[in-house]
This record gives C-alpha cells, sequence and structure tokens, in this order.
C-alpha cells in the first residue's frame, strides 16, 4: 500500500456560486505531496459542493480532477 503525504495546496483561483441551499466552490490548485517516497507536484481542479441544512452548512461532494496543464492559468 502507498502511503500519500499531503505537503503543501497553493492555491490559485477559487471561485463560488450559491443558487439556493447548494453552494459549489471551485478552487484551482498545485498539489505537493510525497508518495512512496518521492515528491510530487500536481495542477488539480477541486469541486466542493455544499448543502445548507438548519445547522449549517454541510459538504455533500468532494472531488479532485487532475489538469492536464499547470492549474495557475
Amino acid at each position: 500500500m502507498e502511503v500519500f503525504w499531503y505537503k503543501n495546496a497553493e492555491i490559485h483561483e477559487v471561485s463560488v456560486e450559491i443558487i439556493e441551499n447548494t453552494a459549489i466552490l471551485l478552487n484551482r490548485i498545485t498539489l505537493i505531496a510525497e508518495v512512496g517516497g518521492n515528491e510530487v507536484t500536481n495542477p488539480f481542479e477541486v469541486t466542493e459542493v455544499y448543502i445548507k441544512k438548519a445547522d449549517g452548512w454541510k459538504l455533500g461532494s468532494l472531488s479532485f480532477t487532475k489538469l492536464m496543464g499547470p492549474a495557475d492559468r
């Protein structure tokens, strides 16, 4: 089993769209991690979906999509 150690996430761009009781956050990041003893750097688009409940915002979905080019465009 490979061990992942997330060292740093450089955030380049953030956008938020709120539609009624749903918030969609898009984040372009560069993720720096250690995987199996090797440091790797990869660009990602992170999508977070939150649903507003009576006791506050709850995370409904979280996904990472690896980008083919740099995240800081």
